[in-house]
C-alpha cells in the first residue's frame, strides 16, 4: 500500500493510505537516500509504500523520490542532518524581532538552504501586536531588506488574529512547512489558521526569554475544504540554530540571491567575494547595495565550523 508520512513521533510514524487508513509504522531496513546520512530516514511529507503488521501497524518498505526537502545539520551529530519536511511547496519563516529575537543569521541560514533545495521562503513577521516604537522600526527595516532581496513578507497577529487573511490565501491548494525558533508563535499561527488542531502552545520562558518546547514532533495537518483537504500545514518543533548541510563554500554565493547577481561582475569566476580584487559583491557591499548583515552571513556559512555562531 501507498501513503503519507503525517506525523514522526520519533520512534513511530503515522501513515495515512490513499484510501485513507491510519497505520502507525515502523521502518524495515536501514534507509540511505542519496547518501544523505540523516537522523530521520523518513520524513513528514513523504510518500511511502508499506506493509501492513498486526492491527493497526505497519512497516516502511519504500520511499517514493522526494520532490524536495528542507534540511539542516543535526543538532547533536555534526556529521549527520536532519530533515525538517519531504515535498513541500513552500516554507513559510515566523520571525520576530523581540521575545525571543530572530537573528538575521538565523533567517539567512534558513534561506540559503531553502535556495538549494528550490523551496520558495516567505517571512512572516509574527506579534506585530506587541512590539514599541523600536521594535516596529526595526521591523520595518527587515521587511524592507528580505522585501528588496525577493522574499514575501507578510506581518500578523496570531495571538491577535490579524493579518490572515493573506496567509490562508497563500495556503490554499499547497503543502507549507512552518518553521522557525521556539516562542515565534507557530502554534498559536496553527490553531488560529485551523483552530479543531488543537497544538499546544505555552510562555516565553521569564529566565531567558526564550520560547519552550511545546511541539515536540512534526505533523501535518490537512487544511479543510468541502472536497477533502486542500493544502497542508506542516508544523515543526522549534528550531534553535540552522547549521547549514553538505553545502560546498563555492555553492554558498549560489544561495544568497543579491551576492550571486552581483558576482557576475567579478574580475574572477571562481571569486570567494572575501579578498579578491575587483571584487563586485564587496564593491556592492561598500555602496549598500548589499546590506552588510546578508554579507556577514555568508561569510559564516563559508567556514561552516563553529557550532555556536548560528544560534
Amino acid at each position: 500500500m501507498r501513503g503519507l508520512v503525517i506525523r514522526n513521533t520519533g520512534s513511530w510514524y503515522v501513515v495515512r493510505t490513499d484510501g485513507g487508513q491510519l497505520f502507525q509504522c515502523k521502518v524495515k531496513g536501514n534507509f540511505r537516500l542519496r547518501g544523505i546520512r540523516s537522523t530521520n530516514p523518513v520524513a513528514v511529507g513523504d510518500f511511502v509504500h508499506i506493509e501492513p503488521g498486526a492491527g493497526d501497524t505497519a512497516f516502511i518498505t519504500r520511499i517514493e523520490e522526494r520532490r524536495n526537502y528542507v534540511i539542516r545539520k543535526a543538532s547533536n551529530l555534526s556529521k549527520q542532518s536532519h530533515i525538517l519536511a519531504a515535498n513541500v511547496d513552500q516554507a513559510f519563516l515566523l520571525v520576530t524581532v523581540s521575545h525571543p529575537e530572530t537573528s538575521t543569521t538565523f533567517v539567512d541560514r534558513f534561506l540559503a538552504s531553502a535556495e538549494a533545495y528550490r523551496v520558495p521562503v516567505t517571512l512572516v513577521f509574527n506579534k506585530v501586536d506587541s512590539y514599541d516604537a523600536g521594535e516596529l522600526r526595526l521591523l520595518d527595516g527587515l521587511t524592507n531588506l528580505y522585501t528588496t532581496v525577493g522574499y514575501p513578507c507578510l506581518t500578523v497577529s496570531a495571538l491577535r488574529g490579524t493579518g490572515l487573511a493573506p496567509l490562508r490565501h497563500a495556503l490554499e491548494g499547497r503543502t507549507t512547512l512552518f518553521a522557525g525558533h521556539s516562542g515565534t508563535g507557530k502554534s498559536t499561527l496553527l490553531n488560529a489558521l485551523l483552530p479543531g488542531a488543537g497544538a499546544r502552545t505555552a510562555s516565553l520562558s521569564s529566565a531567558h526569554d526564550m520560547g519552550m518546547h511545546t511541539t515536540t514532533f512534526s505533523e501535518m495537518y490537512p487544511l479543510p475544504s468541502a472536497s477533502g483537504p486542500d493544502g497542508y500545514i506542516i508544523d515543526t518543533p522549534g528550531i534553535k540554530g540552522f547549521g547549514t548541510f553538505d553545502m560546498e563554500r563555492s555553492e554558498v554565493a549560489h544561495y544568497f540571491r543579491e551576492i550571486f547577481h552581483w558576482s557576475a561582475q567579478c574580475r574572477y569566476g571562481d571569486c570567494t567575494h572575501t579578498h579578491e580584487p575587483a571584487c563586485a559583491v564587496r564593491q556592492a557591499v561598500e555602496q549598500h547595495l548589499i546590506s552588510q548583515s546578508r554579507y556577514a552571513s555568508y561569510l559564516g556559512m563559508l567556514d561552516d565550523k563553529d557550532e555556536d555562531r548560528y544560534r
